[in-house]
């Protein structure tokens, strides 16, 4: 009963605060396609190390619309905005380290307005000083603390999952621990679907357990058991109809592809984003 007490405040809080996707609000039907596709660039960082300007040229010829960020690679925030703004691409998101976000934080809010960037997003956590569940409480006050320095900026504060964050600690799972410990007003969650099925999770059951808390989703397939190795969107065994048609439960608004190591970077994101126009939930 008291989970679906905390699932009724929870909408209810990102309801006053406009957080679900545009169409559910206006209380028509979503649609039944990925409108703006997206792409984590760290999938193409040696490029983008190599050729900056060129390589976001070729994402967007990919058909990407948007992109997440995981450094600007010597670039000043205005540079990059004009490189996005050349292509028609938007950044909703960018990767940032805890320690940016905290200590850094005027210099990396101003980078993130400047490139219109909305959720400063943390992509892991240093787990040297993360051992026991009153751990994960903590952090779980610290991302509020950061929440509310970054909803006062006009941003919104994110954390990305990989899989520890499933490994239960003193019968607690962490990921639990953080959502729950978090206010979803100042708080939203970017999950990695890749991570949390390597980590034995259904997502379809975390959107249910925790509706609204993840805006954001990382877009990324796995080969068959036993194996689950990364692979391009639509060549695993990943189930993307049933797990998007959950996207308004989730509260899912921007879906970005990723593939941490692929053998050929702009061969993968084209045929992930090839099978991605294809799919209809």
């Amino acid at each position: 009963m008291s989970s679906r007490r905390d699932a009724v405040k929870t909408l209810a809080a990102l309801a006053a605060a406009g957080l679900f996707p545009r169409a559910t609000r206006a209380g028509a039907m979503p649609p039944d396609a990925i409108e703006r596709i997206g792409l984590q660039l760290y999938t193409v960082r040696s490029l983008m190390t190599r050729d900056m300007p060129g390589t976001i040229a070729a994402v967007a010829a990919a058909g990407y619309r948007e992109v997440e960020f995981a450094g600007y690679f010597g670039r000043t925030p205005t540079q990059v905005r004009q490189l996005l703004d050349a292509h028609g691409l938007t950044a909703p998101s960018t990767h940032v380290g805890l320690d940016a976000v905290r200590e850094q934080f005027g210099a990396t809010a101003e980078s993130a307005q400047t490139l219109g960037i909305r959720y400063l997003t943390v992509a892991s956590l240093d787990m040297r000083a993360i051992k026991t569940a009153d751990d994960w409480k903590r952090m779980a006050d610290v991302f509020n603390d950061v929440g509310r320095r970054a909803k006062s900026a006009g941003l919104r504060f994110a954390f990305h999952n990989h899989s520890v964050e499933f490994t239960p600690v003193d019968g607690a799972v962490p990921m639990d621990l953080l959502i729950r410990g978090t206010d979803p007003s100042l708080v939203a969650f970017e999950l990695d679907l890749f991570w949390a099925m390597k980590a034995g999770q259904d997502p379809r059951a975390y959107f249910e357990r925790h509706p609204g808390r993840f805006e954001m989703v990382h877009v990324k397939d796995a080969t068959a058991a036993p194996a689950s190795d990364m692979t391009d969107v639509g060549a695993g065994v990943m189930d993307w109809t049933q797990i998007f048609a959950a996207r308004t439960t989730a509260g899912i608004r921007h879906y970005f592809v990723e593939h941490d190591n692929p053998a050929d970077p702009m061969q993968s994101i084209r045929r992930s984003a090839d099978y991605l126009r294809t799919l209809r939930f």
